[in-house]
């Protein structure tokens, strides 16, 4: 079950698709995040949402808000997912622990090992202010994204 509005969002610190480390923390107080999970790169629906979110970056990347993409693929595989497909945000692995930030956001798939399709709006303050999960084939709606975020 994923995790309700209005409550903290879980920390975390993963890798990004250059190796560098992510932490939710060096947001807080500075920028609302868009934290987006995704079963796998290269796989269809996925491709076609990030690849949305690439062609709408500056609604989503920002002054006051930060878009971080998280999948359990390796730094190695979403390295290469994001130059095919032009994609200049980061792209964070849950590879390992596998999955471990995915259940601590309740989307995580135990019997496909992959999360399902979960996004939480995080305000600068770091509480959860929006969300939607939904299953592994249904693409999530752009603009209720933006909705969200013209919200805060």
């Amino acid at each position: 079950m994923a995790i309700e509005v209005g409550t903290e969002a879980p920390d975390f610190e993963l890798k990004d698709n250059h190796g560098r480390t992510v932490r939710l923390a060096d947001f807080r107080g500075e920028k609302n995040v868009v934290l987006l999970f995704y079963p796998f790169a290269f796989t269809g629906v996925c491709t076609g949402e990030l690849c949305a979110l690439r062609d709408e970056l500056p609604r989503f990347e920002n002054d006051d808000t930060q878009l971080l993409a998280v999948s359990s693929d390796s730094i190695h595989t979403l390295r290469v997912f994001a130059e095919q497909e032009g994609l200049e945000y980061p792209l964070l692995s849950d590879f390992w622990p596998h999955g471990e930030t995915s259940r601590a956001y309740g989307v995580f798939d135990e019997g496909k090992g992959c999360a399902v399709r979960g996004t939480f709006i995080i305000d600068k303050a770091g509480t959860v202010r929006w969300s939607v999960v939904n299953g592994l084939p249904d693409a999530r709606d752009l603009n209720d994204y933006i909705k969200a975020l013209e919200a805060l």
